[in-house]
């Protein structure tokens, strides 16, 4: 029986967001029986290089490496106020040595071309580097749930067949439930939203299969 796979992980790597060290994350991983464990911080790929030594240790678990991009909705060489500085997330696992390579590329030029606040893609690049790439619509602040709160589920469609046109069967709608039992409102917050999205998630997702 397959065990369960930490697809979307943010290390220490992703500042003011991830606390997980990556040696930990390894003894953690094969505490549970993971088979397999990604990375996936925030714009960057800073961590990899220790993420791929740490994973030499453990010949067991598979080292998955990735991005939770940012994605520019009007383009990544928009740069007028900060308000276009708003940017969707886009989770990216490489699958094999040219989706290695184009993960790179999007994240360089998302650093060199597009930054504005935050290092930015935008789909005209996806269009170009997709390949050897999958992806997942992410979290509250991917392109397709923050269509779903907008109440635009025509748009959310369209969004969905131009991913599945692009990345075929290696693109994936992500579902969330962040519960915490802590008595933080954000956290509370995001748990009720992440579950008033959920019905839309699974019936997007069969719709346009």
């Amino acid at each position: 029986m397959p065990s369960f796979v930490h697809l979307h992980v943010h290390t220490q790597y992703s500042i003011l967001d991830g606390a997980a060290f990556i040696p930990q994350l390894f003894v953690k991983a094969q505490a549970d029986k993971q088979a397999a464990l990604a990375i996936t911080d925030h714009g960057n790929m800073f961590g990899v290089k220790e993420f791929l030594d740490t994973a030499k240790n453990y010949p067991d678990i598979k080292p998955i490496v990735g991005c939770e991009v940012y994605v520019a909705p009007e383009g990544r060489l928009l740069r007028k106020n900060k308000e276009e500085a708003t940017t969707c997330h886009l989770v990216l696992l490489a699958k094999d040595q040219q989706g290695y390579r184009n993960l790179i590329k999007l994240v360089s030029k998302a650093w060199i071309e597009g930054f504005y606040y935050k290092p930015r893609i935008d789909h005209e690049l996806l269009e170009e580097y997709h390949e050897g790439l999958i992806a997942m619509s992410a979290c509250l602040a991917g392109e397709l749930p923050r269509l779903i709160l907008a109440d635009k589920l025509k748009e959310a469609s369209q969004l969905i067949l131009w991913y599945k046109q692009l990345f075929g069967p290696d693109y994936y709608i992500e579902l969330q439930r962040h519960k915490t039992k802590l008595d933080i409102e954000n956290a509370k917050t995001c748990y009720a939203l992440q579950k008033k999205i959920e019905p839309h998630l699974i019936a997007l997702a069969r719709n346009t299969t």
